[in-house]
């Protein structure tokens, strides 16, 4: 049996039942307990479970089927739920909370309040630990223009937001180029737009190309079917009209348009556009 993997999901099998939970088998760790309030309805000795292991408040490995906000090797938004004279505590899921040393902080953390940090195994401690240093773990990793990721968003700039690309390289969504409201911790969709000289990514909340025409098409035709035929926005509508009503932006709205109208499914005004009449 493989070395278990701590804070990390495994897969471990039943080995006996006691009356504080299961003991399960651990490999060369021996067992490790599953407490009572986490053992299933329904199970069998010999049956798998997936759990998540990490270290209780006296150091001793122990499982739990808690699902944690964070494992080992992901970044995650999490919040001070209290501070002691060595660091902060992080709510993450399992009853014990996530320890981050001053050290690894860029700022002193507050109760209350949240941070992204990076989970990992401390190498001196053998402790799973938090980093608000996350450029250090962060991984060089090849992308392609138009590429669909999933992001994390990290922290605004002046030039728009910081955003953690598959829980694994750094991007930026610029402002000009948002048009919703996100804030640090949000989770969500995003399209490469361009990979800097420096290795870098741009990001897009939007898919890019000709494949952002079409996915806009279909949602405005939607639009009208659902309200009437009609929406008041046109070729001379404002952008920030636009923007607050679609979140998408100007150039992409009249591509949409123009290709509805060639398909002659609507017919347009300089701030209007309804239905074709085939499809009222």
């Amino acid at each position: 049996m493989e070395k278990i993997k701590l804070g990390e999901y495994n897969r471990l099998k039943i080995l006996r039942k006691v009356d504080f939970g299961l003991y399960l088998e651990a490999g060369v760790e021996g067992e490790i307990l599953l407490p009572q309030r986490y053992v299933p309805e329904h199970y069998a000795i010999g049956d798998e479970l997936d759990v998540f292991v990490y270290l209780d408040n006296e150091e001793r490995p122990v499982a739990t089927t808690e699902k944690p906000l964070a494992q080992v090797g992901d970044f995650a938004y999490l919040e001070v739920a209290w501070v002691n004279q060595y660091g902060a505590f992080l709510k993450w899921g399992p009853m014990k909370d996530l320890f981050c040393p001053f050290r690894e902080q860029k700022m002193r953390m507050e109760i209350g309040k949240s941070y992204i940090v990076h989970v990992h195994i401390d190498e001196e401690s053998y402790r799973v630990v938090a980093s608000a240093k996350v450029d250090r773990y962060l991984q060089p990793t090849i992308y392609e223009p138009g590429q669909e990721v999933d992001i994390l968003v990290w922290q605004k700039t002046d030039l728009g937001f910081k955003a953690i690309i598959d829980n694994c390289w750094q991007g930026l969504i610029y402002k000009d180029q948002i048009f919703q409201y996100i804030h640090t911790g949000d989770r969500m969709k995003a399209w490469v737009q361009r990979i800097r000289q420096d290795g870098k990514v741009d990001l897009s909340l939007q898919p890019t190309g000709r494949q952002a025409t079409l996915d806009f098409a279909a949602t405005l035709l939607n639009y009208l079917k659902e309200n009437g035929g009609v929406c008041h926005l046109g070729d001379k509508s404002d952008a920030e009209e636009i923007k607050q009503q679609f979140q998408v932006s100007k150039k992409v709205f009249k591509k949409a348009v123009g290709d509805l109208y060639r398909q002659r499914l609507i017919t347009i005004a300089p701030t209007e556009i309804r239905l074709g009449a085939a499809l009222r």
